[in-house]
């Protein structure tokens, strides 16, 4: 994780932050940092998914799941990833990072979250999430039963996003995933 010195203090801040339900949206304040631009001035590309983990995690803190996840001693991983950038952040700005659950399917935990300056959204991104154990994959509803919250009847994941996982979804590991290029 790029962001370390962040994730610390986010750590440390987290039993002072409100709680939140796990369906809920998690918004944090950030402000861009020289550690998080590039030659450009404005924050490179591959820092936003750095800066999407911390959105993720304080969700995860102030829902209760982190607990839930060392406990059974669960690690998270992303599986897949898009982004899409509108406007630019740029060194010492003001932004707020917003996170919240989009939907599942029988593999993943879907996130969508957002970088919002001047009360419009900069960047947007969905994230495609699994948890490991040292056993392999949990499922979801593991994941749900041990954290124990209620799925919302509403939370239905967008076709676009399932026809983009679908899409986009390399081999399993199991499978083999020969170099070439087409």
């Amino acid at each position: 994780m790029h962001v370390l010195l962040r994730f610390l203090l986010l750590l440390a801040t987290s039993r002072r932050r409100p709680t939140l339900g796990l369906f809920d949206v998690g918004s944090m304040d950030m402000r861009a940092m020289l550690t998080d631009i590039d030659i450009a001035g404005h924050i490179n590309n591959g820092m936003y998914f750095s800066l999407f983990d911390l959105g993720r995690f304080d969700l995860m803190l102030r829902s209760g799941a982190f607990a839930t996840m060392r406990r059974n001693k669960w690690t998270p991983v992303v599986q897949a990833e898009t982004i899409t950038f509108r406007k630019s952040v740029v060194f010492n700005q003001k932004f707020t990072q917003e996170t919240r659950m989009l939907g599942m399917d029988e593999r993943c935990i879907y996130f969508e979250q957002r970088m919002i300056a001047n009360g419009e959204i900069y960047v947007g991104a969905v994230i495609a999430t699994r948890m490991l154990s040292k056993k392999g994959p949990v499922s979801n509803a593991d994941i749900i039963s041990a954290v124990g919250h209620e799925v919302p009847a509403d939370l239905v994941l967008p076709a676009w996003v399932a026809d983009w996982r679908k899409n986009t979804a390399l081999p399993g590991t199991r499978k083999p995933a020969p170099h070439f290029w087409a």
